[in-house]
């Protein structure tokens, strides 16, 4: 049982693999699942062989995973599709902590359109209510022949921000023929 976050931890202990290494490394967006839910791209910024992600109000979404005790984690690589997937321990780094002071920071300083400088940032983040959490690999990924061969692909979800389309403008009549 982990004490920082009391839940129990259902992954297994980290599987050095040079492929997720690697990968982790070149990671800005990784596709991020919490339970059976769906895959959600979410910036990401690779620190100590782990990538760190801020959720929450005013920063992305992704429902359930400040809480979860794991996540799978698909990344890309050079060619833009998915090389590797791994099981991730979650854990949700709390303000205050050491661990917060050092990456917190770093995090702010790599995240585009800030609004405003990255100390701000960090204050938000830690009184408004985002979560900072830290994806380590635990468990055996899979790569290569293991993933699937089709696409995976889904059709869009329903999004507040779908706009409603217009006529295009027209200076002069046009005469239908």
């Amino acid at each position: 049982m982990r004490e920082d976050a009391g839940v129990t931890d259902e992954v297994e202990e980290r599987v050095a693999t040079p492929l997720v290494d690697e990968a982790i490394k070149k990671a800005a967006v990784a596709w991020v699942t919490v339970a059976d839910g769906p895959a959600y791209a979410l910036w990401c910024l690779p620190v100590d062989g782990a990538l760190v992600v801020v959720t929450g109000p005013g920063e992305q979404s992704a429902p359930g995973l400040a809480e979860a005790g794991e996540a799978q984690v698909s990344l890309r690589g050079d060619h833009g599709g998915r090389i590797v997937t791994w099981p991730a321990r979650v854990t949700r780094l709390m303000p205050g902590s050491e661990e917060w002071t050092t990456v917190a920071p770093l995090v702010a300083a790599k995240r585009l359109n800030a609004p405003g400088p990255s100390a701000a940032l960090v204050d938000r983040w830690a009184t408004e209510g985002c979560a900072l959490n830290r994806l380590e690999p635990a468990g055996t990924p899979a790569s290569g022949a293991d993933l699937p061969a089709d696409s995976l692909a889904e059709p869009p979800r329903d999004a507040p921000v779908v706009r409603a389309t217009r006529k295009p403008f027209r200076l002069h009549r046009v005469r239908r023929r």
